[in-house]
């Protein structure tokens, strides 16, 4: 472990109870236990770590190579200010150290973010399941559970779905997003409350029939932005059968969360395709294609980098014919042609979310947890992790770090 590992003074923690066999659960699980804590993870379902190993395509988006707390945090729509100190406590660099300590080196892509070498997420969940198993960790499937209450010697009693009753000393609720509101009532019934959830990275939803013929095409850099409501992200682009998606979209709909939410999904998108140039720099280049390629079709000379296929769809969408040559082409359609290299608009019908990976926004309020330990502010000896708080970061591996650190930071603190 880094510098930045906590060092809490140990004592006897009695038992500790974790509710939810997620990211944020499995982390806080191995850092209590690994301190000599009694510790029981309880998962409503029938498989621990079920998003560890589907995210990332299968391959586990471990975290992001931003080093520095700061930058790190600004990648958090909700969240950020919050988030400041627990990175320096436990930070992406401490993420590597922990897993490359466990045998699991992880490799930085392009983008910065970081994958196990193995590109197989089984490699993450089979280094957190020996963690928690070589630390003596108790488990327990198919246990969800219903109620909470605070007995009046400062325990909690936990009632089962089978009926069964349990107590512990100290609890950590990382039952992750708030689909609905219903998922954060054992929060709610020990006093807390939440910040409404809405649905955040996500894709949208555009009914353009020539945008869908081309379902499957990729822009390696493109820019995104509704004016409505004052959002603009730039990053690669990905058209798919209902619409578009990728990096951009996504960290649009997470930075616009509430806002988009409050426009029921239905809002004009307008799309930069080249948004390294200006609309003079792509006016002058196809000026350059009038003078050195007067007898070419216009839709089967594209500007790079944009792929043929939707260099074509483009110039038919700005009303010039297919059979129309660069000699030909007049000033008034050339104008419409930039306009629409550089501002196609759409309208976005609706959203789509990814049934299996998808983030919330909401959930716990935050000024209700300290987050130097994760622990309650209203509730002595109950601890919070993960997506079950009101934070939620942009894609690229920055949920999963969230999860990790607000996981390390709340199993070292119970264990005291």
């Amino acid at each position: 472990m880094t510098a930045h590992s906590i060092n809490f003074a140990r004592m006897s923690s009695g038992r500790i109870v974790i509710v939810g066999g997620g990211a944020a659960g499995f982390f806080a699980v191995i850092a209590a236990a690994e301190s000599g804590a009694d510790v029981t993870v309880l998962e409503k379902t029938s498989r621990f770590l079920d998003k560890v190993r589907i995210s990332g395509g299968g391959r586990c988006n471990v975290t992001h190579a931003f080093f520095e707390s700061r930058e790190f945090a600004a990648r958090y729509p909700r969240g950020e200010r919050n988030l400041l100190a627990p990175f320096q406590k436990f930070s992406a660099a401490d993420t590597v150290a922990w897993f490359e300590s466990r045998g699991v080196k992880l490799k930085t892509e392009d983008d910065g973010r970081m994958f196990p070498v193995t590109d197989s997420s089984q490699t993450i969940v089979d280094c957190l399941m020996h963690a928690a198993q070589k630390a003596g960790v108790s488990f327990r499937l198919n246990c969800a559970v219903e109620s909470i209450a605070k007995l009046a010697d400062g325990k909690f009693e936990l009632k089962l779905s089978g009926g069964e009753k349990i107590s512990c000393d100290k609890l950590l609720l990382a039952t992750g997003g708030c689909r609905a509101v219903a998922a954060g009532q054992l929060a709610v019934s020990l006093g807390h409350s939440l910040e409404s959830p809405v649905p955040s990275l996500f894709t949208f939803h555009i009914e353009s029939p020539w945008l869908r013929s081309l379902a499957g095409i990729s822009v390696g850099l493109a820019e995104a932005s509704v004016p409505v409501a004052k959002l603009k992200e730039r990053g690669p682009l990905l058209i798919t059968h209902w619409g578009l998606s990728g990096p951009v979209i996504l960290r649009l709909s997470a930075w616009g969360a509430r806002e988009l939410h409050g426009l029921d999904y239905k809002f004009p998108l307008l799309v930069n395709w080249l948004p390294k140039s200006d609309a003079e720099k792509i006016s002058a280049e196809l000026d350059s294609r009038r003078k050195m390629q007067p007898a070419k079709l216009v839709v089967n000379t594209p500007l790079a980098p944009l792929p043929s296929r939707l260099w074509e769809q483009l110039v038919l969408a700005s009303g010039i014919a297919p059979d129309t040559r660069w000699a030909a082409l007049s000033r008034s359609a050339q104008h419409n042609l930039v306009r629409q290299l550089t501002r196609t608009e759409f309208q976005v019908a609706g959203k789509s979310l990814n049934k299996d990976e998808f983030v919330t926004c909401g959930g716990v309020k935050l000024n209700e947890v300290n987050f130097k330990t994760m622990e309650s502010r209203i509730c002595p000896g109950l601890f919070f992790a993960g997506e079950l708080l009101d934070i939620d970061g942009i894609t690229g591996g920055f949920n999963f770090q969230a999860a990790w650190t607000t996981g390390f930071i709340a199993g070292n603190a119970m264990a005291v």
